[in-house]
């Protein structure tokens, strides 16, 4: 779906996250989603580095790999980026501003930090944080539940809209909050494995509405 932000049209881009199987990675290969994901925190979708590897060695070159992290130390970060099995980063925890500010220093890979939105003004608090976009989820990410999207307010930095978006919700979504990308885990899934089908309608109704 296209919008008008700031007086340039933006096509909203699509993460899937998650992915475990090499068959995920098939799948998502053919529906290309901008973004996918390899969660290297405490979830039953957690993987490996060695797992990571294989998964990312299959993956289109053009999707870009997004490790999830919760408050993860730095140095086990790093060797995922420099062996080339994520390019970007984003953290899920309670990492704060020196933390970021620290591994920005370390690598020039695009950071993603996720907060919980759960009053209004809560996304407003990390509108200078020097992360290059936030994640807007709900309290207890990976649930597959939605926070209340008039939360959100006014925001100059580009964000990643997740939290409960599946098939039936993301047009809507979408066209409330108007966010950089929209992203899904557990609403492209059917009994707790990646559904293709889901993924291929996910992502026809992020580009086309």
């Amino acid at each position: 779906m296209q919008y008008c932000v700031c007086g340039v049209i933006t096509l909203t881009k699509v993460k899937i996250c998650g992915l475990t199987r090499l068959c995920d990675v098939d799948a998502v290969n053919i529906e290309k989603p901008d973004y996918a994901g390899f969660v290297f925190a405490n979830s039953r979708r957690r993987v490996t580095s060695a797992q990571a590897m294989e998964l990312r060695s299959k993956l289109a070159n053009e999707i870009i790999s997004v490790g999830v992290f919760v408050n993860e130390s730095i140095e086990n970060i790093l060797p995922l980026v420099q062996n080339g099995v994520i390019e970007m980063i984003q953290l899920h925890g309670k990492e704060n501003e020196e933390y970021i500010e620290r591994l920005k220093k370390l690598t020039d890979k695009p950071i993603i930090k996720a907060i919980s939105v759960l009053n209004a003004g809560d996304v407003q608090k990390w509108a200078l944080t020097s992360a290059d976009y936030l994640l807007l989820d709900n309290k207890d990410g990976g649930t597959g539940q939605a926070f209340d999207w008039s939360l959100i307010g006014e925001i100059g930095k580009p964000y990643f809209l997740a939290g409960g978006l599946d098939v039936n919700n993301v047009v809507n979504a979408i066209s409330q909050t108007t966010p950089f990308a929209a992203d899904t885990s557990s609403g492209v899934e059917t009994d707790g494995l990646k559904d293709p089908w889901k993924i291929k309608e996910f992502i026809r109704r992020v580009k086309h509405g």
